[in-house]
């Protein structure tokens, strides 16, 4: 049996691998064993392990690797700490390649990525565990991105001004179809983040559309019941009937008295000539003193009971032209008036308009005799029935609407003024409708998305026609039966935005 020489050797991981001497009948001088053990020991330090056989034979083994068990693309051939993470890396070989590591992320910032519970650095909600994903080989990161904005990127791991790390993109996240949409990509969202931001979608479906229009209206006075009161002769007023505006009063209900010489004198004349009716020319005479005082508004009823009494009274009644309102009241006892001054003013309001404005695009389906509804926020459990009455030929350039008046019975209950919602109804049309809620609209396109199904949402831009507020008519960019968004759309569109940034900074490289 040979002695085997203390050659200093370090400890080996398998205890007959590292170094094995065979019998040889010639001995080894000292000096040359403490050689081949130095030697030996340089090459394990380096990784590399070594058999001495007979024929001295050296043969090299696998070098050792280190990798991130959050990011199996952070691989050194020597112990540290990630420079995404700061987690310690681990040997190659003792990560199982099925092995999986439960890992959570941010529902909103999905490039926040954790192995433990925690909150999002940046809106603080509470990470979700991601679900297991199927085994797909390594992922290749495209390059790190600032998780505050987006905008500032980095092909190398970096920190952003606030301390915190680059998180990466990763090549197949932006591995997808030319957006649809300008700035819009296809985005997916897992169903457990579905639930999360309330996303709902809605089928596209067909039927009538387009039969009613809503649009605000205003109660206003109808111009064709008002009524002036005017004088034809001048005089004093001696006692008020209806004294304060806002008075209701009745035709021929009296309004004031005055005392008026030029009347007085004019009533005195045609009683005088009415003594002359039975002489030749008479009734000529009298025909024309009785013109003179109906064209000077005196009520028929006062010269029939002048002519029968032949009494002429000092005053005069001036009575209501008209059913209405007081709007307007001008005299006060002992005023003096002039002719052609308007001492009251008088509005009917048993009929009402309403003003409302129809958008350019609707002028078409809107006529004059359609019927129409009012709906009154200080009335809300009363529908008023009305009907188009007339639409201003000419269209207001500011607004690009066209302002229609409608005629509305008054019950009792429109005061002008008012404003309520009117519905102007036509005749419905079969056509594609979606939710008024599905449509983003920028105010140069309509926008939807489409689910695809597995969680994956496509924008599309829309065609739109008609709207009853509630459902609005699809011309083009969808088909019947599709699914559309209809619930946290907008998050959903900030993602395909954020998506469609990414995808234009890593076609442009990273910077």
């Amino acid at each position: 049996m040979t002695d085997t020489p203390q050659t200093g050797l370090p400890s080996a991981p398998a205890p007959e691998a590292l170094l094995t001497i065979t019998p040889s009948p010639r001995r080894v001088p000292l000096v040359l064993l403490v050689a081949v053990a130095l030697l030996g020991a340089a090459a394990g330090a380096a990784g590399t392990y070594v058999w001495l056989g007979g024929s001295a034979d050296v043969h090299k083994g696998a070098q050792h690797t280190y990798q991130c068990p959050m990011h199996p693309t952070v691989v050194q051939d020597h112990p540290g700490d990630c420079p995404i993470c700061g987690m310690k890396l681990v040997p190659t070989d003792e990560v199982a390649p099925s092995a999986t590591v439960q890992k959570y992320q941010c529902p909103m910032h999905p490039g926040i990525v954790q192995d433990h519970p925690g909150d999002c650095p940046i809106c603080g909600m509470k990470l979700v565990p991601m679900e297991d994903a199927s085994p797909r080989g390594e992922r290749k990161i495209a390059f790190y991105r600032s998780p505050m904005d987006p905008t500032q990127t980095s092909p190398a791991p970096a920190k952003d001004s606030m301390g915190m790390d680059y998180v990466p993109v990763y090549q197949e996240d932006l591995r997808t179809d030319a957006p649809a949409v300008d700035g819009l990509a296809p985005i997916k969202v897992d169903p457990e983040r579905q639930q999360l931001i309330g996303l709902r979608t809605q089928p596209v479906t067909r039927g009538p559309i387009g039969g009613a229009w809503r649009t605000t209206g205003r109660v206003v006075v109808d111009e064709t019941r008002v009524h002036h009161l005017n004088l034809r002769f001048a005089g004093i007023t001696e006692r008020v009937f209806a004294d304060y505006v806002g008075r209701p009063v009745r035709r021929g209900e009296p309004l004031f008295s005055m005392y008026s010489p030029d009347l007085l004198a004019a009533e005195q004349e045609f009683v005088s000539v009415l003594r002359m009716r039975d002489k030749p020319g008479g009734e000529a005479v009298v025909n024309a003193a009785r013109r003179k005082l109906v064209l000077w508004d005196v009520p028929s009823e006062d010269i029939a009971n002048l002519e029968k009494t032949g009494v002429v009274e000092r005053t005069i009644t001036l009575r209501a032209p008209a059913s209405g309102v007081v709007v307007k009241k001008g005299v006060v006892p002992g005023m003096s008036v002039a002719a052609g001054e308007m001492p009251y003013e008088i509005v009917d309001l048993s009929t009402i308009w309403v003003m409302a404005d129809v958008y350019e695009r609707e002028i078409r389906h809107v006529k004059v005799g359609a019927p129409a509804s009012l709906f009154l926020k200080a009335l809300p459990d009363t529908e008023y029935q009305g009907k188009v009455a007339f639409m201003d030929p000419f269209l207001d350039p500011k607004t690009r609407s066209v302002r229609v008046r409608l005629s509305f019975p008054n019950p009792g209950e429109l005061r002008p003024e008012m404003v309520g919602e009117v519905v102007l109804r036509t005749t419905p049309h079969d056509a594609l409708r979606i939710p008024v809620d599905a449509v983003i609209d920028s105010g140069t396109r309509s926008v939807v998305f489409v689910a695809q199904g597995q969680g994956k949402f496509t924008p599309r831009e829309v065609r739109l026609g008609l709207s009853d507020g509630d459902l609005v008519e699809v011309v083009a960019g969808v088909d019947e039966g599709e699914r559309v968004v209809t619930r946290a759309n907008f998050l959903v569109d900030s993602e395909s935005r954020l998506k469609a940034s990414l995808q234009a900074l890593s076609s442009g490289g990273a910077r």
